[in-house]
């Protein structure tokens, strides 16, 4: 069970999307129920190294395990809204760990309710960078 911390605003700059940084700021507070609560019903989340994760309740299982003390710090982003009402938005940022640092991408796509259908998560490291962080 997670202990959910007090959260810090976020900003990114050249992103206002409301679900992104709410996406952050409850990561970042280890709240769990509420990250997934902006996901749509069978949004998926890409992690790194894994397979898509698919539904909330999948995804709140996979957080519970595999993101505590795992903090986001996103920076800069651009977005893109489709024909069909879809958004696109790309995250550049890092990501801390108790044990290391690494730059990281986030492609968010959000559906017309603005809700989390897909968020890939992409690590941005050589793989020196990403072998010595196996060891």
């Amino acid at each position: 069970m997670s202990v959910i911390q007090s959260k810090e605003s976020i900003t990114i700059q050249g992103i206002s999307e409301p679900t992104v940084q709410q996406y952050f700021e409850n990561l970042n507070a280890s709240d769990y129920e509420k990250t997934v609560s902006l996901f749509a019903e069978n949004g998926v989340m890409h992690p790194p190294f894994e397979s898509g994760i698919v539904g909330r309740n999948a995804i709140l299982s996979y957080l519970n395990k595999e993101a505590i003390d795992i903090k986001a710090y996103p920076r800069e982003g651009t977005r893109e809204i489709s024909e069909d009402n879809i958004t696109q938005i790309q995250v550049a940022g890092k990501a801390k760990t108790p044990w290391f640092s690494v730059n990281v991408s986030w492609l968010f796509i959000l559906n017309e309710n603005q809700q989390i259908l897909d968020v890939k998560i992409k690590l941005l490291a050589s793989p020196q960078e990403l072998l010595s962080l196996q060891q």
